[in-house]
């Protein structure tokens, strides 16, 4: 929301300030009009005093979002520490939002998830920047390892399950991490931000930006480096962007954009249950290393041929790697990496990396018209994609400490995937009266993949040759009732589609095991809610939704019939239902009593239950696994235009690390994962052309983990990061 001073009146201002928040938001914007609305000239001065989400419009871009349950936040609205992309503060306003805190053990980012999914690496996201697609591969290997640094990032917009009809068939939906542009009208401009913080933070971000004549560019470099929360967990990493667009008209443009990543992280391996308790800094590995550099080259054009068509192309290709050496020997958590006393030297290390390539493009078009009095949009378009991995793994590594990835031998498995996909894709909005809108959609999938190559069993060698083709089709109906101009009711049901990913097939490390009769899983997502703003005071949306999930797939405990020791086992567990309310509610106590106060304090509370269990099969009654029932997070924020603080209440109820819904376990991945509330603080104080930012995360020094994993990045618990402070400088120059 924004405060606003006008030279007339005789305006929806509502309109304006939703208008300008789903844009962006924008600091001083003027409008002119035409006599006939016998409106001159409007100056809106925009600062913060309602930090909260919006939804999306009924259509944007040619992409159609009317009848779905949909998010968008401003992150230069919010304080938060963005210098390490802090996921509660930035995120933790989606109700229900699961967010799996491993960046302190071998990860970029934290994985994020909804409604009781998968959250490890926001596999169960089509995760996005700027539209088009950042993870390895669309189906084949969708792991997230990158995503742009917020202090970049414009907003970000996220579409609950109904978004697998136009961006793909993911269970939990769309994650787009929308890129700040080019400055309008300045032929210039440089901004500086330095930060450093707790466990030795420092972060430099420096973007440019400007416009000459027809051309616009914009770019940043990130260079980031942490000793890290626990010893061996040293990470440095370099972010950069670069875009250039061509404004050829005000119905063309087009342009280039390069993304990349370079990192090296030092993992600290995971712990076993009485390690955490007994001391959660204390790290197992001491040789363990990860580096996962990232590129990505998007060509795109955009073209309105008229006022109410639009037509656009998006190009990508994604080349990157992920390069392991480690020492994770049987024994888990607890076994040390010690010495050898014969020796006199470690034991070799295992050497594994992964070679990614895709190539994706995506046509979208988009038409208005009238269908009787009323306008109607049409949307549809069509994806292609081809992506190729090579994963080669268990090689005989060094003796050494360092980043080293040289081999003795031949590997213990090298295996060649490709997966090739053709999606198109329709939907539709009819607009019954002025006020209800019936949105139907359709989208068909092609599928092919392969696998080829040989992997070392107790010593015999298998060979792998297989090639799976399947076609799937998904279909949804999107409902919404607008009973006011700033409410409406909304109602969707979508089928969901999750083939078997790379990861599934072949796990990566020993300690977990695979069931060769894996099978895709299928489902669908309906969601049920009532959202809006009463003036410039209260934002709302509260809503329930179901989510069937079918022939899931997930890890559980199994016992080997001749050792009879546990292991965990990677298959299809048994058909899942995900059930439950999503409330996020804000209420700017100030504005209520003077709409025209030049100051803000809100309250907002983001609240979510999620019932998510087996229904069938073994497990049928338990818990999924990650699934945590309770999702509370309240905010306490204080603003004028140029103070901003916001405090950040986090409480997350218990899960299970597997399906078994086991206490404690000997296995790593399987056990009890606690509850846990957690207190966040941040500030930022904005002077002309410069800001100081400064906070705290994890205020109470709380002692907590949110995964259990097996080999990679543990085995066994990954600690969430004690309490961190920070502080920053930000300088714009133009």
């Amino acid at each position: 929301m924004i405060f606003y001073t006008t030279k007339t009146t005789n305006m929806n201002f509502n309109k304006i300030m939703f208008t300008l928040l789903a844009l962006a938001g924008l600091q001083t914007i003027k409008a002119q009009e035409n006599t006939e609305n016998s409106l001159k000239e409007v100056i809106v001065k925009g600062f913060k005093t309602v930090n909260g989400i919006g939804h999306l419009p009924d259509s944007k871009d040619g992409i159609i979002y009317a009848g779905k349950k949909s998010e968008i936040i401003l992150v230069d609205s919010l304080d938060a520490n963005k210098a390490v992309n802090n996921t509660r503060q930035i995120l933790g306003r989606i109700p229900g939002l699961n967010i799996v805190e491993t960046e302190s053990s071998g990860f970029t980012a934290n994985g994020i998830a909804t409604r009781g999914l998968n959250p490890s690496q926001s596999v169960e996201m089509n995760t996005r920047q700027n539209g088009y697609n950042v993870s390895a591969d669309i189906y084949g290997y969708n792991e997230s390892y990158y995503i742009p640094p917020m202090e970049a990032v414009n907003r970000i917009e996220l579409v609950r399950g109904a978004a697998s009809l136009q961006f793909g068939s993911q269970f939990g939906g769309l994650v787009n991490y929308v890129t700040k542009d080019a400055p309008k009208n300045k032929p210039f401009e440089f901004i500086t931000s330095q930060t450093i913080g707790s466990y030795g933070l420092f972060n430099s971000f420096n973007s440019v930006g400007g416009n000459y004549k027809k051309l616009s560019y914009y770019g940043f470099l990130q260079y980031r480096n942490m000793e890290g929360y626990r010893p061996n967990s040293q990470q440095s990493q370099v972010s950069g962007f670069g875009k250039i667009q061509y404004n050829h008209s005000e119905k063309l443009n087009f342009g280039v954009e390069y993304s990349l990543l370079r990192n090296k992280i030092k993992m600290p391996g995971g712990l076993t249950d009485s390690l955490f308790y007994a001391n959660p800094k204390t790290s197992t590995r001491a040789r363990n290393w990860l580096k996962s550099p990232w590129n990505i080259i998007t060509a795109y054009a955009n073209y309105t041929p008229t006022e109410n068509s639009t037509l656009s192309v998006k190009s990508t290709y994604l080349f990157s790697s992920r390069s392991l050496v480690w020492r994770n020997e049987d024994g888990g958590a607890g076994a040390t990496d010690d010495i050898d006393p014969i020796t006199g030297a470690y034991v070799p290390r295992e050497v594994g990396i992964e070679k990614m390539n895709n190539t994706t493009t995506e046509v979208r078009y988009s038409q208005n018209y009238y269908l009787g009095n009323q306008k109607s949009t049409f949307a549809g378009g069509v994806r292609q994609s081809y992506a190729w991995f090579k994963r080669q793994g268990g090689g005989e590594g060094t003796t050494n400490s360092d980043f080293d990835l040289s081999i003795t031998g031949d590997w213990g498995y090298d295996l060649d995937f490709t997966t090739t996909n053709l999606a198109p894709f329709v939907e539709n909005i009819f607009k019954i009266t002025k006020n209800f809108t019936i949105t139907p959609g359709f989208r068909f999938e092609y599928l092919r993949s392969t696998a080829k190559g040989h992997k070392e069993v107790e010593g015999d060698i298998q060979i792998t040759d297989e090639v799976r083709n399947r076609t799937f089709a998904l279909a949804g109906l999107g409902l919404e009732l607008k009973p006011g101009k700033n409410t409406s009711i909304y109602a969707n049901i979508s089928q969901a589609y999750r083939p078997i990913d790379y990861s599934q097939l072949e796990p990566f490390g020993t300690s977990s095991k695979i069931d060769p009769n894996l099978k895709d899983s299928k489902g669908f997502n309906s969601d049920l809610g009532y959202r809006g703003t009463i003036r410039n005071y209260l934002n709302f949306d509260i809503g329930a939704f179901y989510m069937a999930y079918n022939d899931r797939i997930g890890v559980t405990l199994a016992t080997d019939p001749i050792t009879g020791d546990y292991y965990s086992i990677r298959k299809n567990i048994a058909n899942s239902v995900h059930q439950g309310i999503e409330s996020y509610i804000e209420f700017n106590i100030l504005k209520y009593f003077n709409s025209q106060s030049d100051f803000g304090l809100s309250i907002f509370n983001s609240f979510s239950y999620v019932d998510a269990k087996y229904t069938t099969g073994e497990f049928k009654g338990k818990r999924v696994e990650a699934a945590a029932e309770t999702t509370n997070r309240i905010g306490l924020i204080f603003s004028t235009s140029k103070l901003s603080t916001t405090l950040q209440y986090n409480y997350i109820g218990d899960s299970y690390g597997d399906a078994s819904n086991v206490m404690t376990s000997e296995d790593p991945v399987a056990g009890h994962i606690p509850s846990y509330t957690v207190l966040d603080w941040s500030a930022s104080y904005k002077l002309n052309n410069f800001a100081i930012k400064l906070g705290a995360n994890n205020l109470t020094d709380k002692s907590y983990f949110t995964r259990r994993t097996d080999e990679y990045p543990g085995p066994g618990i990954i600690p969430a990061v004690g309490r961190s402070f920070y502080l920053g400088f930000t300088a714009k120059f133009q």
